[in-house]
């Protein structure tokens, strides 16, 4: 007997998408339809925000003759790490990335706290933090483990009632919010060696989750205040950071290849 037949589509069953390529350093695209199909990961820079990236990479997408490209979870500019990219039909795939578990690591300092939960805002609120030991930071974090609820931060992009958050939050206006499930699978914190005002923290946790709030918290439940000082996203589901281009990187691959193909196309 040889092999099955392949099955037949139902009348209106569409066929199997062909998975992306996912582009990983050094090399460029193995051919320029593959700009038709693809992933990369992006190590964010800080500063940049995720639109940001996404524009560079659109630069070069378009002239491949791919004008789509969209990001899997966006970074505040403050953070670096990890951003997936989507390019061309891979598109449809963004909320499957959006959707998995994320890790970070970061920095918070304890006994001051900011209207935005990280440094893009001065300081409104000073505690005293001298109370929290090592073994507060460590028990206080593992009691936030599981499944918990934030209220979102008013410097936020959620919107409530047709205005994203972070606009009434620079008139000086507090917008009522409403809890918000998420996950946090595991959360280590644990002193800075040199000024211990400053705690370093790993959290892996689930989509929705706000990192600064998570910090907001714990610090408030260890009798004080804190604020966010530094976000590095490390992963997303199985994907890492450490498989990621640079934007620099990105471009220095790719940029002959784009080149020789929009010169290609202009001398037909």
């Amino acid at each position: 007997t040889g092999d099955a037949a392949p099955r037949k589509l139902a009348k209106y069953e569409k066929p199997p998408r062909p998975p992306p390529h996912f582009l990983r350093p050094p090399d460029p695209p193995p051919t320029p339809e593959t700009w038709q199909n693809m992933v990369l990961l992006i190590d964010k820079p800080k500063g940049w925000t995720s639109f940001d990236v996404v524009g560079k990479t659109r630069w070069l997408s378009r002239r491949m003759g791919s004008k789509k490209v969209g990001h899997c979870g966006t970074l505040d500019p403050n953070a670096t790490g990890l951003l997936i990219l989507c390019v061309g039909k891979a598109t449809k795939m963004v909320d499957s990335f959006t959707g998995m578990d994320k890790v970070y690591t970061g920095t918070m300092k304890l006994g001051e706290g900011t209207p935005s939960q990280d440094c893009c805002e001065e300081v409104d609120e000073r505690l005293p933090w001298e109370h929290v030991s090592d073994a507060d930071l460590a028990a206080g974090a593992k009691a936030m483990e599981g499944d918990i609820k934030q209220i979102p931060p008013m410097f936020s992009a959620i919107k409530v009632k047709g205005e994203r958050l972070y606009k009434a939050a620079r008139r000086g206006e507090t917008v009522e919010r409403k809890e918000r499930a998420c996950t946090i699978n595991s959360f280590e914190v644990w002193r800075d060696k040199d000024d211990s005002q400053l705690a370093h923290f790993r959290v892996d946790c689930s989509k929705g989750t706000y990192v600064r709030t998570l910090a907001h918290d714990l610090g408030r439940n260890l009798g004080t205040v804190a604020h966010l000082t530094e976000l590095r996203r490390e992963s997303i589901g199985e994907h890492g950071v450490e498989d990621a281009w640079t934007v620099e990187s990105l471009f220095e691959a790719c940029e002959p290849q784009v080149e020789a193909f929009v010169a290609a196309a202009a001398a037909k």
